[in-house]
């Protein structure tokens, strides 16, 4: 997979990041306290003009409360 810039990179990331939070019926406030992460960090990530950078790190703890491969948030079809 390959993305034309960052802009793309992080949108699909933090589209993903809220599909998969929406399907495991989780808040914004319960993901970000699982992940041990900012409520406000995990808004910024998942809003549609995000251009901050994410540590992998961050998506591994996103995506183990999510219980889902990482690898998941870098698809662009659903």
């Amino acid at each position: 997979m390959r993305f034309n810039n960052d802009a793309d990179l992080y949108y699909v990331i933090g589209s993903n990041i809220k599909y998969y939070r929406k399907q495991a019926r989780l808040t914004q406030i319960q993901l970000a306290e699982q992940a041990q992460i900012s409520i406000s960090y995990l808004s910024k990530i998942e809003a549609a003009g995000c251009d901050k950078s994410l540590s992998i790190s961050v998506l591994n703890q996103i995506a183990n409360v999510l219980d889902i491969e990482i690898d998941n948030f870098f698809r662009m079809e659903k």
